[in-house]
């Protein structure tokens, strides 16, 4: 049987400092608390239809291989559609909020070419704020 991705449901994220990490994710890029569950050492925060999985590091679930945080990552970035997409008042958003924010440049993603602006997470994580598409890709 072929697989048939329709979404990205969730990424998990390693934290050194869950609760830093947490009102990041809340206070900067909106998101709000889905579930919480400290005794795994596990907060899934909502983006949109997805979940970013926040993860302490040496949480019950968290697994030592993988390493630490902002040592031999293996994710690049993480990339969240918005909308609207202003420029201007994204950047003066993180600007308030106190937020590194990266290189803005028109990118593909799903929908096609658009407006992108990457920023960094407390803990040095690279985010992707994509915009809408400049015209819809063709269906599958």
């Amino acid at each position: 049987m072929p697989i048939h991705i329709r979404e990205i449901d969730h990424v998990v994220i390693r934290c050194a400092d869950l609760d830093r990490q947490v009102a990041f994710y809340r206070d900067v890029l909106g998101c709000h608390i889905e579930k919480e569950q400290r005794d795994r050492g596990l907060i899934q925060m909502r983006a949109g239809s997805s979940l970013i999985d926040l993860l302490a590091v040496g949480a019950k679930i968290d697994r030592p291989e993988s390493g630490e945080p902002g040592v031999g990552r293996n994710m690049d970035h993480l990339c969240v559609r918005v909308e609207p997409f202003d420029a201007n008042a994204l950047r003066f958003h993180l600007e308030q909020h106190g937020v590194r924010i990266g290189e803005e440049t028109r990118r593909y993603g799903a929908e096609g070419f658009g407006p992108s602006l990457y920023l960094f997470d407390p803990e040095d994580n690279m985010i992707e704020l994509k915009g809408p598409p400049e015209t819809k890709p063709p269906a599958p």
